[in-house]
């Protein structure tokens, strides 16, 4: 069981449980660590939201988690269960069994994610061919009724429609039926409203929403939007340089950030209208390269705040209060950062 900050303080057995995960690509000019130790459970019937600016290991940590890991990238160490299953440990035909079937996972870009030389129809049905077994027109039935389930008009007409026939808050429907096809108990959503206009972004988060809440599935969403973790998120995890700095209950992370990234995050996203937000604050400074990054803190050389040990010393994750855990050396030494913020 458990009753990690994710859980909600609640006993519940998680569908997938990550321990220690670490991703590296061995480049020319060095050791990549892309994601580097991460530890996280995800919970059936909850959405986990992943931010972090675009670096922080976000996609690469979703793609690990169904090991789409592309070379030169590789995981080296770590464990990702679900249910009872290792992952890691499972031949490559075993896993594709569970992939698109369990876990399914909607990519970011549509238009390169979709076939071009095949009807969105036929798309749709292939994973119910391939884990359900139905014939093609027990599929097609099936494909048809998920297109309409997503909103596209006119369904059984559309079947045979291609993929640039569609918008792009179109296309991103049809990723979605095609993977919710087999009722996964996961479904990854990768920056799934990025390039969409304003209303079609709320338009495919209420979607993803309602179907969440229908199946009693967990969602997990990567996302460098404050405004998507806003609008659907149940916990947040924040991540920077391949590290989870901070991970709470997404009210609790709005109301009472205790990460100076997580608080810088919030301070930067104000002009999009978060209500706890009090003025525009860009975080100075880079996200450092994560490729042989010396011992300490990897966010202290852009925080105003940092300790002589955040030099020196890698912070480990505490929890500070229930259900919210931060890694700052900050908290371990009793400071708590950041008081609740307020609105201006």
């Amino acid at each position: 069981m458990d009753r990690s900050p994710e859980a909600g303080g609640v006993d519940v057995e998680p569908l997938l449980a990550v321990q220690d995960l670490r991703v590296e690509f061995q480049l020319e000019t060095g050791r990549l660590k892309a994601v580097d130790g991460v530890s996280f459970t995800v919970l059936p019937g909850r959405v986990l939201c992943m931010v972090g600016e675009s670096g922080s290991g976000k996609s690469v940590t979703a793609k690990a988690l169904l090991r789409l890991t592309e070379p030169p990238g590789h995981i080296v160490a770590g464990s990702i269960r679900y249910r009872a299953v290792e992952l890691l440990s499972l031949t490559g035909k075993d896993m594709e069994r569970l992939r698109g079937d369990r876990i399914s996972i909607v990519f970011q870009n549509a238009m390169t994610s979709l076939n071009p030389s095949f009807c969105v129809g036929d798309q749709v049905a292939e994973g119910l061919r391939l884990h359900r077994g139905l014939d093609r027109k027990t599929a097609r039935k099936r494909a048809i009724a998920l297109l309409s389930e997503v909103g596209i008009p006119d369904a059984a007409r559309r079947y045979r429609a291609y993929p640039h026939q569609f918008s792009g808050g179109m296309r991103q429907r049809i990723l979605i039926a095609a993977a919710i096809a087999c009722q996964p108990d996961i479904l990854i959503a990768d920056e799934p409203t990025t390039a969409l206009d304003v209303s079609v972004q709320a338009q495919i988060l209420r979607l993803l929403k309602r179907l969440q809440d229908e199946r009693r599935n967990a969602l997990l969403i990567i996302t460098h939007d404050l405004g998507v973790v806003a609008a659907i998120a149940d916990d947040v995890i924040v991540m920077y340089a391949g590290k989870i700095v901070e991970r709470a209950p997404v009210t609790a992370l709005f109301d009472r950030p205790q990460h100076p990234y997580t608080r810088g995050l919030l301070d930067a996203a104000a002009s999009r209208g978060h209500a706890t937000a009090r003025s525009f604050a860009p975080i100075p400074g880079q996200p450092p390269i994560a490729i042989d990054l010396p011992a300490g803190c990897h966010f202290r050389e852009r925080c105003r705040h940092a300790l002589p040990e955040c030099a020196t010393r890698t912070p480990v994750a505490i929890t500070i209060a229930p259900e919210h855990a931060v890694a700052c050396h900050l908290a371990a030494a009793g400071q708590p950062f950041f008081a609740e913020r307020t609105v201006a």
